[in-house]
């Protein structure tokens, strides 16, 4: 992440979108950013006093929390995905709800969240609920944007003096759903994705030695295993490499865990800066 840029975070007024600011203040503190940017995409002209009143409420309460921390309000017109997306461009890292309503634009409704996640030119964290404990979970393929996401997730652990729960899923090599998976090759299956896994995380250790770290190899589907590997986890990090499409982890693993993930979800392209 480029460390001169601000943080941007999406806010509607709604529970999860001041959730989400809350959360994007703490981790702008935490990064020294420069300045956070709360940006409410109105897409009605004649609500532009709601919309700053929306987000001056927002910003009255942030300041009351991080003092020392350079907070600028922002009213832009079009569509919520679209602004953010552009926006997404001159911040380090954007933040936004896991869904949201209000008469301004029903901002960070799910599909919009979901949208940004995946289309974003920096790393973004979208927000349901999050706890200020528990480890960072870093979903991880052999891919390289999935090392772009062990960085993003290495350095995160790193700032807030957390353990790193590196997750490898693997799935059953069977021939058909017929034909089940022997024992043999179910072991050397498990065998092959651990050491995959171990290869991953090589170097790593020593780049961040004050960050505790725990291997997990699992068998199943990469949504529902990840989702379970951070049901206490401070944060979820998985790699992306844009326009939807995922490689190695089967599907659209970043929106699934968007869907299904407690805590919050950083979604981190292999290009992001």
């Amino acid at each position: 992440m480029a460390a001169d840029l601000p943080v941007f975070v999406g806010v509607d007024g709604s529970t999860h979108s001041i959730g989400a600011a809350m959360w994007a203040a703490g981790e702008a503190d935490l990064l020294r950013a420069p300045e956070l940017r709360l940006v409410v995409v109105s897409n009605d002209p004649l609500c532009d006093d709601e919309a700053w009143e929306t987000v001056s409420a927002v910003v009255d309460r942030l300041v009351s929390s991080h003092p020392r921390l350079e907070i600028s309000p922002e009213v832009v017109h079009g569509h919520p995905a679209d602004v953010l997306v552009r926006r997404s461009n001159e911040a380090q890292l954007l933040v936004v709800g896991a869904r949201g309503h209000s008469s301004l634009s029903a901002i960070l409704i799910g599909s919009v969240s979901t949208k940004v996640a995946m289309h974003a030119h920096c790393p973004v964290v979208v927000v349901r609920d999050h706890r200020d404990s528990g480890p960072i979970v870093v979903g991880l393929d052999n891919s390289r944007h999935s090392r772009a996401a062990l960085a993003f997730a290495f350095d995160a652990a790193a700032r807030h003096a957390a353990g790193l729960v590196a997750v490898h899923v693997w799935r059953d090599v069977g021939y058909a759903p017929s034909v089940p998976t022997l024992s043999l090759e179910m072991t050397e299956a498990r065998q092959e994705a651990q050491r995959v896994l171990i290869r991953q995380i090589a170097g790593w250790t020593e780049q961040y030695p004050e960050v505790p770290v725990r291997e997990v190899v699992q068998r199943g589907h990469p949504v529902a295993e990840l989702a379970a590997a951070a049901v206490d986890a401070r944060l979820l990090v998985v790699g992306h490499r844009g326009r939807g499409e995922f490689p190695g982890l089967l599907g659209s693993v970043a929106g699934g865990v968007i869907q299904h993930a407690s805590c919050p979800v950083a979604v981190v392209r292999g290009e992001c800066r």
